[in-house]
């Protein structure tokens, strides 16, 4: 449980540093062109499968999280990116996005939950004892960041749809 905080501090930690990069305009429109290619036409499974993409190789032990922090980092980037070409989010705090949205809490759960997994699973491997006996309770919190993200996914086109009048 002690790690799944300090996993969950990290990732806001990664998150906010990517939020405070410093973006030019040219950076900006070319992020943003990569962006829209990415998200066009996407649904709340689009959403989903994007999202499960990212958290699976959380779990994968050490990698998972070096490939967390890095995944909290570009998210703060995008931030970062979307705040130099939409001058009004100046005025909103990253973690807003992050800790007040009910899909960001749950994707930052998610996320904490791998990340914690795969350090757990690497100090056994360290230490040289058996990982046999954490299948099942991988398999079950990989359950667990499937539910999350699939709700947060839904939730999050709902908002997406009801926010942007219906153009995703």
């Amino acid at each position: 449980m002690f790690s799944f905080f300090v996993f969950t501090g990290l990732f806001v930690a990664s998150y906010s540093i990517g939020a405070e990069s410093i973006v030019s305009a040219d950076e900006a429109d070319e992020f943003l062109k990569e962006f829209e290619k990415l998200i066009e036409g996407i649904d709340a499974i689009g959403i989903f499968l994007h999202n499960i993409a990212i958290a699976l190789p959380m779990f994968i032990p050490g990698f998972g999280i070096a490939w967390g922090l890095f995944a909290a980092w570009q998210t703060g980037f995008a931030f970062a990116v979307l705040e130099t070409t939409i001058p009004i989010l100046s005025g909103i705090p990253p973690l807003t996005i992050l800790l007040l949205s009910p899909f960001g809490l749950m994707e930052l759960a998610a996320y904490s939950l791998a990340m914690s997994r795969s350090f757990l699973l690497i100090h056994k491997i360290i230490k040289k004892k058996s990982i046999r006996k954490d299948y099942l309770v991988v398999g079950m919190e990989v359950g667990i960041v499937m539910v999350l993200l699939l709700a947060g996914g839904l939730l999050e086109f709902y908002m997406i749809e009801k926010f942007s009048g219906g153009i995703v």
